[in-house]
């Protein structure tokens, strides 16, 4: 009995190891990278030869270097050797962004994404309300000057976006932009159509501009929840959207629901 115990020890023992032979030898490679030993932009020795070094085979290797590149220590595109390089915000949200842009698809997915949205822009408006400049007003009065303009036509949707990204960029944080722009201008650019554009348009836009005017006071209370009210207007109006059939050649051209 002892002896079967300790084969089946030495078989899990092995499986384990098998199983973080990639982690292992990407934290080995990942260490070289933070310590300096490889500098960034150095191209990787050959496949055969990081198996030999590691004393591991071909599939383990590369899925050493797929945990890399995930984690924003490998730049494996171009066609050419992989480069190591240093991870960045920018990597790490796209390297997730792929996944995160599959929940779009999916109702209750899309009603979280809805919901870090709200987080996003209410609290935007909010620090924009304390903590705007002349500089991001006048960038703001712009984009609502241009989203103003295209009321009724294709345009709307893009101007629609660049509004609300003018926004959350006077808070001044990379990390809140980036997802802002990855995901919730993704969000907004494929809204379903609606029956009459030009009067969800000048509703939106009616809204951006008590956004804005709430900014340009300095009324935070005021900018957060007209805020909240546009985005649950907006997500009301989605939900009651037709889900199948074509609409209309000029409603499809118009780019979906505003916000």
């Amino acid at each position: 009995m002892e002896g079967a115990e300790d084969m089946t020890e030495d078989n899990a023992s092995t499986a384990h190891r098998a199983r973080s032979a990639p982690d292992a030898i990407a934290e080995a490679l990942i260490g070289e990278i933070r310590s300096g030993g490889l500098a960034a932009g150095t191209p990787l020795p050959p496949e055969r030869e990081l198996c030999e070094r590691f004393d591991a085979s071909r599939p383990t290797v590369r899925e050493a270097l797929a945990l890399m590149q995930m984690r924003g220590f490998l730049d494996a595109g171009g066609g050419r050797r992989p480069r190591t390089t240093r991870p960045s915000l920018q990597t790490i949200l796209l390297a997730a962004a792929d996944h995160i842009r599959d929940l779009m698809g999916d109702a209750e997915g899309g009603a979280h994404l809805e919901q870090m949205r709200q987080f996003i822009e209410t609290g935007a408006a909010r620090e924009a309300a304390m903590r705007r400049d002349r500089l991001q007003l006048a960038r703001l009065q712009d984009a609502l000057d241009r989203n103003e303009a295209a009321i009724g036509t294709a345009r709307f949707a893009e101007t629609d976006i660049a509004f609300h990204r003018a926004l959350v960029s006077i808070v001044g944080n990379p990390v809140i932009l980036t997802l802002h722009d990855m995901f919730v201008s993704a969000m907004l650019a494929q809204r379903p159509p609606v029956d009459d554009p030009a009067r969800y348009d000048a509703i939106a836009h009616d809204e951006h501009r008590a956004i804005y005017e709430a900014v340009l006071g300095g009324d935070v209370i005021a900018a957060t929840d007209v805020m909240d009210r546009h985005l649950a207007r907006s997500y009301r109006a989605r939900l009651k959207a037709p889900k199948s059939g074509l609409a209309p050649a000029d409603n499809r051209s118009q780019g979906g629901i505003r916000q």
